[in-house]
């Protein structure tokens, strides 16, 4: 990701933070996010508020992708 672009990813959880509920979808596994966002400073306190006060439900191995295309 770009500087810019974590900033204003940051910017935006940091509004929402401890104020409502957000959902993050994603197919990469969570202790690969850090390193996804650069694993800089702003990574840090993106996931830092990410990571706190989150529930997480994990869908399985299933790739839903490959599962309709057979059907």
């Amino acid at each position: 990701m770009l500087e810019e672009d974590l900033k204003f990813l940051f910017e935006i959880i940091e509004r929402r933070y401890d104020s409502g509920s957000t959902i993050y979808c994603t197919q990469f596994r969570k202790v690969d996010w850090h390193q996804r966002l650069g694993g800089g400073v702003h990574a840090d306190a993106i996931m830092d508020r990410i990571v706190h006060n989150a529930i997480w439900y994990d869908t399985g191995q299933l790739n839903m992708r490959e599962h309709q295309a057979i059907n």
